[in-house]
């Protein structure tokens, strides 16, 4: 992997701490790195979560724009994330005894004190992909196939679901296990970054669905909802291990890869990425896409992109 340092971390004014990566944007010029390699392979993670949905529309899939949301979303397992995973596979006739998902507490950590403090604990259901397999289930349930088994890579939902994220991103060059169980799909930054333009300037049911509830692709306090909020249209999704990309309907698209997995920087590179575009992104979004560094409870640094 290519990289070059694309943040830097302060404390009262000293830089302590910097993250390397690898950025690629995309318009109607074609895909371009700003830093790195296009052709730089890796594993988009959850950001891969649009191109999966599209892959299940395709094979059957309805869903209403908030089970489609959930579908595309690393949620933060609060109640209102989780009712709508439950009606996703209740109108499949399913129910969350179904979920194969690795179990887990939810992701925010303010639902995570919740439910350990009412004696609560790890379940599928709470797993910040459920909204992903509910959709993987229903799609099974739609298309015909069996629900047994079909996390497997052989699965006829997943060798769709494979077949059409080579079509959009032009190649998968291999095929791993995500955090979640699912299989997930390496490909090269810049074919990523290309299918996030081609899904956002399609303006179909994933990006309509992403763009209109935000909250529950993420979280109200989360970077990648915070991110859609502040651009309007924009669709937007993180990944694990410090990947995020972001799209709008006229086509100009970024993907981002943090080379140490450090999620805390790639929000904030990106929106540096889409104004390289002449994306409209506002100064103040950047606190929110974050965290700051502390210092007795108090903000003494930030994170900032270095492009």
């Amino acid at each position: 992997m290519t990289t070059e340092i694309v943040a830097a971390v302060d404390r009262n004014g000293i830089d302590e701490s910097f993250h390397h990566g690898t950025v690629v944007v995309a318009d109607s010029s074609g895909c371009r790195a700003i830093v790195g390699d296009i052709d730089t392979v890796i594993y988009p993670r959850s950001s891969l979560k649009p191109l999966q949905a599209t892959a299940m529309l395709e094979a059957g899939l309805r869903l209403d724009s908030q089970g489609l949301a959930l579908a595309c979303s690393s949620h933060d397992g609060s109640p209102a994330h989780l009712d709508v995973v439950r009606a996703v596979l209740a109108g499949a006739g399913r129910s969350e005894s179904d979920l194969a998902t690795t179990p887990d507490l939810p992701y925010d950590r303010a639902e995570a004190e919740r439910v350990l403090s009412a004696g609560g604990e790890r379940t599928p259901l709470q797993m910040n992909c459920s909204g992903k397999h509910a959709a993987m289930i229903a799609t099974c349930v739609a298309a015909g196939w069996p629900v047994e088994g079909h996390l497997e890579a052989d699965h006829p939902l997943q060798a769709h679901i494979a077949s059409t994220v080579a079509r959009l991103a032009g190649e998968v060059a291999h095929i791993g296990v995500d955090g979640c169980g699912a299989p997930t799909h390496a490909v090269p930054i810049g074919g990523l970054a290309l299918a996030v333009s081609s899904i956002a300037s399609e303006r179909g049911e994933v990006w309509s669905a992403m763009t209109t509830h935000p909250e529950l692709v993420g979280g109200p306090e989360r970077p990648v909802s915070a991110l859609m909020r502040a651009v309007p249209g924009l669709m937007a999704k993180d990944g694990a291990e410090g990947v995020f990309v972001a799209g709008l309907p006229d086509g100009r698209a970024v993907a981002v890869k943090i080379a140490d997995g450090a999620s805390r920087a790639a929000g904030v590179v990106a929106a540096a990425a889409l104004r390289t575009l002449g994306v409209e992104v506002p100064d103040e979004v950047d606190s929110m896409l974050a965290p700051p560094a502390l210092g007795a409870g108090q903000t003494v640094g930030r994170v900032r992109a270095l492009l």
